[in-house]
This record gives C-alpha cells, structure tokens and sequence, in this order.
C-alpha cells in the first residue's frame, strides 16, 4: 500500500507527527519511569523508606507491561494507532496527577505519600506498552518501505525459532539496560561519584543512544542489512558493558573513561532496538505489527523483573564505606554486583551472534508484489498502446497528412 504522503508539505508533516510520537515515548520513559533513579538514595531519605522499595517504583512498569504488554498489542491490533496514542496520553496525565499528591504537604498524607506515587507510577506503567508497542505500527501506515528502520526508530511464532532467539536476546537486552538505567544512581555512588556525574553518565547514555539508533536506521535503510548490523552493535555494547564493570570500580582518575564507556553503551545499545523491532517484523511476517513487537516486550519485561531480584539478591549491604557518596537509606548503601551484569550481556550477545539467522520474509512479500505490479502495468500498456489492425486483418497504414 502506498505511502498516504506524497508531497514535500505532507512529508514533513509525517516526520512531525512521528517526532510528537517520539516525545510520548521519551514522556513515558525517561520522565516518568525512571524519574527516581538518579536520585535514588535521596527519595529513600525524603520518603522514609529502604532503597528497594525505590526500586519497586521502576519494577512496577516491568511487572504491569507482562499482562498489560498483551491487551496493548489487541488494541494496537484491533482499534488502531490513533486509539492506543491517546489512551497512552490519559493514563501518563492520570498518573502523573497522582504522583504530584505525594509531595505536596497541604495535604497532610503522612506515610501513605509513598503509596500515592506508587499507585500514580502503576497508572503511568500501564500507559508503557501502548506507546512503546508502537513505532512499527506507525511506520508500517505512514512510512514508505524505505524510510521504515528510520521511523522506528501467535501461535506460529511459537515455532519460529529465529523469533524466540529474537526475543530471549534482545528481551534480554533491554532487561540489562532497564536494570542499568535503573540502578546506575546506585552503582556509582557506592563507589564514591557523586549524583550529578551519574545524573552526567545516564543523560550521556541516553543521548548517545538515541544518536545510535538514528544514524544506524539511516544505515540500514540504505543496505538492508539487519542481522548484520545487530549483531555487530550487540557485541560492542556487550565490550562496553564490561569495560564499565571493571572502571566504575573506585579508582583515581576514571571518571572521564566512565563517562566515555557509558556513552558507548548507550551508542552501541540503543542503536539495536529500532533494527530489532523491525526484525521482528520480518521474521514473524505475515503477523501483525504489534502483535510481534508487543510480545518481545513482554518478553523483555519479563526477563527484567528477573534480572532486577537476582540483582539485589547479589548485593552486599553496606553500612559505613569511607569512598561511597550515597545518601544512606535506614538500612545502609547497597554495593551491586555489575559484573554480573556485563557477564550476562556477553553470553546474549555470543548467543545472538551464533544461532540468529532469518529470511526477511516481509521484504521479499513486498518486493514480489511489487514485481507482479509492474508486470501488470507493463501488459496493460502494451495493450493500450499497440497498432490496431483493421477488421480484415491488415495492418493499418500509418497517416501521413
């Protein structure tokens, strides 16, 4: 089906219309899920409570996205974009209402503050999935074949071995990277950075990340070169994941490296997931859009979750540390064990690389159907266009005059 803008004027307005989508989905994530992990030890000081019931206010959005991940992808599906995007909206505006009643003293709320912006997190998260199920919807309506890696940025499938190694490694994936979001604050404080340089290191995560994903869709668009280009961008993270175990170690004079390694993470990470949900797409095809990006989500939130409790089941409390510039919560800082973190990474990522391999079954729909489409034209203007004999079965002579 052929792209609803044609015209330059038209063209632009569809790359606003999937910058505001952009917006929503950094709205969802970044403003809202992970607004207390840079400042994790000091909202357990504010709120009076333990760092992992901070830590709940970021696994909420995992645990709701595994049964709701699977009503988003029925709406996606079912009622369409328009619908998901603006239920998306009300649930974020909802949510983020209740969040404000926590803190605001009037109100007199004592220690059911934190139960308030437990609840507003919970509607926040079930706003999630709708907006992040969405970018290949989007651009399967609104995107020519060309431009669609760009825009993003079931039974069958269950045996679809290249869609469940798709998505047990790159769930996987973003499941270490919600952790590393998540506990990053945490990780580093321990080891005697202060917050801003970790508030410094996750906004470098993030932005690099988001340049990854940009310039690597540019990429693709032009070569077609999924796998390739996955499996490459997954072993660099998976290098930048350990080279950030082993220097956020309380060292002198690591700070500057710490900073680099993250934004390579980030880089390398991120630049992954718009090529991904479009590999899902391919592998899984003829199944709807959401419906293939939807369950590799839930998939990811699943292996979140589980991440996330082996994590904290791997910490060592720490009560007095001379190095450490944690804010410390009633119960003491928290040393996590990140080169689990990074082991885990690379055994995904030598995973992926050895056993992912897969037809690109959507492209090659497209381009037989665009074959047998030229084809159909080619005859109908050779139909259209030929001499004409007259009735006798002579040639018609040409007209001269």
């Amino acid at each position: 089906m052929a792209s609803p803008f044609t015209t330059q004027s038209e063209g632009m307005l569809r790359f606003c219309s999937g910058g505001v989508h952009v917006y929503q989905s950094l709205l969802s994530t970044l403003q809202l899920w992970l607004t207390f992990a840079p400042v994790a030890d000091k909202t357990a000081v504010y709120f009076h409570i333990s760092l992992e019931m901070v830590n709940w206010l970021s696994i909420v959005y995992l645990l709701i996205s595994i049964p709701f991940g699977l009503v988003a992808t029925w709406v996606l599906d079912s009622l369409g974009l328009r619908c998901a995007v603006i239920l998306s909206a009300w649930l974020n505006m909802t949510g983020s209402t209740i969040r404000v009643f926590s803190v605001l003293k009037f109100l007199k709320l004592g220690s059911h503050r934190y139960w308030y912006l437990f609840t507003g997190q919970c509607l926040c998260a079930l706003a999630q999935p709708l907006i992040i199920f969405s970018p290949t919807k989007l651009a399967a309506l609104w995107f020519p074949d060309h431009q669609r890696a760009t825009a993003n940025v079931i039974a069958s499938m269950c045996k679809n071995k290249p869609y469940i190694i798709l998505a047990v490694c790159f769930g996987g994936g973003i499941g270490m990277f919600t952790c590393f979001s998540v506990l990053l604050e945490q990780i580093l404080c321990e080891n005697g950075y202060s917050n801003e340089f970790a508030g410094l290191n996750g906004a470098l995560f993030t932005v690099c990340g988001l340049l990854g994903a940009f310039l690597l869709g540019l990429y693709v668009d032009r070569t077609r070169k999924f796998i390739e280009s996955t499996k490459i961008c997954f072993c660099l993270s998976a290098l930048a994941s350990i080279v950030f175990a082993v220097v956020s170690s309380p060292l002198p004079c690591t700070a500057v490296t710490l900073a680099i390694t993250s934004s390579l993470f980030g880089f390398f990470g991120f630049a992954i997931y718009p090529i991904a949900m479009e590999l899902a797409v391919e592998c899984s095809y003829p199944v709807g859009e959401g419906t293939s990006t939807g369950l590799i989500f839930v998939a990811s939130q699943i292996e979140g979750v589980i991440l996330m409790i082996l994590l904290q089941g791997l910490t060592i409390r720490v009560s007095e540390d001379p190095s450490s510039t944690c804010a410390l919560d009633q119960d003491g800082a928290l040393d996590w064990t990140i080169l689990v973190l990074a082991g885990l990474c690379s055994a995904m990522a030598c995973f992926y690389v050895i056993f992912f391999h897969t037809d690109y079954k959507r492209l090659r729909a497209e381009t037989n159907s665009g074959d047998l489409s030229k084809a159909e034209d080619t005859a109908t203007k050779d139909f259209l266009f030929r001499p004409q004999r007259p009735p006798g079965g002579r040639k018609r002579p040409p007209n001269n005059n």
